[in-house]
């Protein structure tokens, strides 16, 4: 009896902290990124070379959403570049896996900023197998906790 109580409220204590997450995931976004994540779609790519950032506005006539886009990730890139990786941090609310690996290789790391139709993307360049495994650890958790759907595998 005592080990079924404690084992549903284990259940319900898991159950609200993910609820919890997914609330941060649907709030937090929005105020660090400047843009709703309901108007915008994110993907990542893992590549030979590093990885791919990108989001689109969902709608080709939303002009704002697209510049919102195109400051978050003019900003993100020098942050990046620079190894400072608090907005991921603030916007999945924990340290995300890769990145204590990617500012202390911040110099072996290039963030490219490029715009997009409906939005902008980030092109990751690693030098090294270092700064590459962690880019990609990056990038599948953000595939992961976004739930973009997008391919974990390496193309």
């Amino acid at each position: 009896m005592i080990r079924t109580a404690a084992a549903i409220l284990l259940g319900l204590a898991l159950a609200h902290g993910q609820q919890d997450h997914q609330h941060i995931m649907s709030q937090q976004p929005d105020r660090v990124m400047g843009f709703s994540q309901e108007k915008t779609t994110h993907h990542f790519q893992l590549t030979s070379e590093g990885g791919v950032i990108e989001v689109r506005a969902n709608d080709v006539k939303d002009a704002e959403s697209r510049d919102r886009i195109r400051g978050h990730f003019k900003h993100i890139t020098q942050r990046f570049g620079a190894g400072d990786f608090d907005d991921p941090m603030l916007v999945h609310d924990q340290i995300v896996p890769g990145t204590t690996t990617m500012s202390r290789l911040k110099a072996d790391i290039h963030w490219e900023f490029q715009e997009i139709g409906r939005g902008a993307r980030i092109n990751i360049v690693a030098d090294n197998k270092d700064a590459l495994d962690a880019v990609h650890e990056f990038l599948r958790f953000q595939i992961a906790d976004h739930k973009t759907g997008d391919c974990t595998a390496i193309r």
